[in-house]
């Protein structure tokens, strides 16, 4: 029961300013700003939506296959892939260009600035869904541009049905593209923030996106989740944890229960409460990839949280 996973690897280098933004950008001076800031403290993590959601699915006993492309940097994460178990036969080499990259500075207060270089990842077009082989279910998840409509396209073509998620890179499309990506799509998965986005550009209610499609999810962070279905809307609850830790990845995280529950026929309310339980195992942990739960642990968490295994 393999999952295709087309979207990004990446690596994020993210780093600590101790101090805060504010105190270093004068407001009358923005247009010619000139600003170094220290940081102390700097860590590397693999991460890229496409990665995060393999590293989850894996997590509960999936098969992920990854559809991405990589740069000439793209080793560490390939033998990163390799140790885990999960397939990079998918994953192209770009020989003249570097990984996708975020570079994240927060300071203090936790502000952010971040500089993200596509790289390799706007040449993912080059990939076809047809060299995956048997798949069962796919997810198009943030790539490049092209790549997001291509391998779209290519699901319908090969009958595959697949998990539309914009992300972040929703905003690159306009509304009779986004509208045509919900009609190819068998399920549509937003965020909060997503969600309100999609609509605005589409003209289209929930009620209407969900008639299109299979399902329509939409999660609320600390509020849980909703799964719009058969005309109703479920409500998912959310799974408490003690400390919060990083949000980075909890959406990648939440998708992978999503791809495990489909592929083992559960149904939503279940699909809905196990990618609850893994965002919030994620977000207990700093970076996209570093929780490292057992299958059992995974299975003992549902079982206290909902009373009943999955």
């Amino acid at each position: 029961m393999t999952s295709l996973i087309c979207g990004s690897v990446a690596y994020d280098t993210i780093m600590s300013f101790e101090g805060r933004f504010a105190e270093a950008l004068l407001a009358d001076q923005l247009h010619k700003i000139n600003v170094a800031f220290l940081v102390p403290a700097m860590r590397r993590e693999f991460g890229g939506c496409a990665g995060n959601i393999a590293y989850n699915l894996k997590l509960l006993g999936g098969d992920p296959l990854i559809m991405a492309t990589i740069g000439q940097d793209g080793g560490p994460y390939l033998e990163r892939l390799a140790r885990q178990g999960i397939s990079a036969r998918c994953i192209r080499g770009i020989d003249d260009a570097y990984t996708a990259q975020a570079f994240i500075t927060t300071d203090g207060d936790s502000n952010q600035i971040t500089a993200f270089h596509p790289g390799a990842m706007t040449l993912s077009h080059m990939n076809r869904v047809a060299d995956a082989g048997a798949v069962e279910i796919a997810i198009v998840a943030p790539d490049g541009r092209d790549g997001m409509l291509q391998h779209a396209n290519d699901c319908v073509a090969l009958e595959i049905p697949f998990i539309f998620d914009p992300g972040q890179g929703l905003p690159m499309f306009n509304g009779a593209e986004l509208r045509a990506f919900i009609d190819l799509a068998s399920y549509v998965a937003v965020n909060d923030y997503e969600a309100a986005l999609l609509t605005e550009r589409t003209g289209l209610t929930f009620a209407q996106i969900a008639d299109r499609v299979g399902a329509l999810i939409v999660t609320r962070g600390e509020n849980g989740a909703e799964i719009h279905t058969g005309g109703e809307c479920l409500i998912i609850p959310p799974v408490p944890v003690d400390d919060i830790i990083d949000p980075t990845g909890c959406g990648d995280a939440f998708r992978a229960g999503m791809l495990y529950g489909l592929t083992h026929d559960l149904d939503w309310p279940t699909i809905g409460r196990l990618s609850s339980l893994m965002g919030s195992i994620k977000i207990a942990h700093q970076g996209g990839q570093n929780h490292a739960p057992s299958r059992s642990e995974i299975e003992e968490r549902f079982m206290a949280a909902f009373g009943y295994r999955f």
